[in-house]
């Protein structure tokens, strides 16, 4: 079982001081798929970066500039294109002059429809991310962590000061992580986690929820998760059902319904593991309608 965290305190547009170097302004678009709503991080004192600016909100965009008033932005990250994260980036770098950080969504994923209350931003940043790269501010540090899997795009933030990480939606303390495919991968996604797991952080700031403090067991719990459903999508092979629409309702009986459509993608994306790893076999490229098989 993953144990989720859940209790947060939040007054939308109010700025909360959650560690010496963090502080959050949490974004009125509460949901399925954001929880309370999209947790605004801003890093440092006087010299300052903006992790996940938000939806394109006027209200918000409104709130972030009183938290930072009288001090300077230097940069603006971001964790992947969806549109929760990245849409209010633009509209804060025209006010603050701080140039946008991130990792563009490939060419081939860019126009993809995801079944995502969250949907796609064009996301353009000005300074492209690869992962790896090192970001410095007056009394901070930040690692760039290529992460994808929820996401191609997908980068994590490593504050080094606190040994933190800003987790985006690759984990999170409240719910697990969408994996939609094509732009989603779970193969990636799962080795992604790993990557995670050895960095030993004290503690998961995710933009959604409250902080991640038991990292490695909840990691640990999150991947578990995942190979549980795996074994389930199995079982459900192994009983003759062949196709993902008949298995949802069974493997998701205890989610609400609405979610159904995107747990059915993310069964295609394990699916698509499954058929990549030779356990499993269909007709054609892998989608939503195939007939699966156990591979004899």
């Amino acid at each position: 079982m993953i144990p989720y965290v859940r209790d947060l305190d939040i007054d939308y547009g109010r700025c909360d001081v959650v560690s010496p170097l963090i502080r959050r302004v949490t974004a009125r678009n509460p949901g399925p798929f954001t929880f309370m709503g999209t947790g605004t991080y801003i890093v440092g004192h006087g010299d300052v970066a903006v992790i996940d600016p938000g939806p394109d909100d006027a209200a918000h965009l409104d709130a972030i500039l009183a938290a930072i008033d009288g001090e300077r932005v230097s940069h603006i990250l971001i964790t992947h294109h969806h549109l929760d994260h990245s849409p209010l980036a633009k509209p804060l770098s025209a006010k603050t002059g701080a140039r946008v950080w991130g990792r563009a969504v490939t060419t081939e994923h860019a126009e993809v429809e995801v079944v995502l209350e969250a949907g796609n931003d064009a996301f353009s940043p000005d300074h492209p991310l690869r992962g790896g790269e090192v970001i410095e501010g007056k009394g901070w540090t930040i690692d760039a962590i290529h992460t994808p899997g929820h996401t191609s795009n997908h980068i994590c933030y490593a504050l080094r000061e606190e040994n933190a990480l800003f987790s985006g939606d690759h984990i999170m303390g409240w719910s697990t992580t969408v994996v939609t495919p094509p732009d989603g991968d779970m193969g990636d996604y799962m080795a992604s986690l790993a990557k995670i797991r050895a960095r030993d952080f004290t503690t998961l700031w995710p933009t959604h929820g409250p902080p991640i403090t038991k990292v490695g067991p909840f990691i640990d719990a999150y991947a578990a998760h995942r190979h549980d459903r795996e074994r389930q999508i199995l079982a459900r092979l192994e009983a003759g059902e062949s196709r993902i629409k008949i298995m949802v309702p069974t493997i998701y009986a205890g989610v609400d319904a609405r979610l159904h459509a995107p747990a059915a993608h993310s069964v295609l994306a394990h699916m698509i593991e499954l058929v990549r790893s030779g356990r499993v076999v269909c007709e054609g490229a892998p989608g939503l309608e195939s007939d699966y098989h156990l591979a004899r």
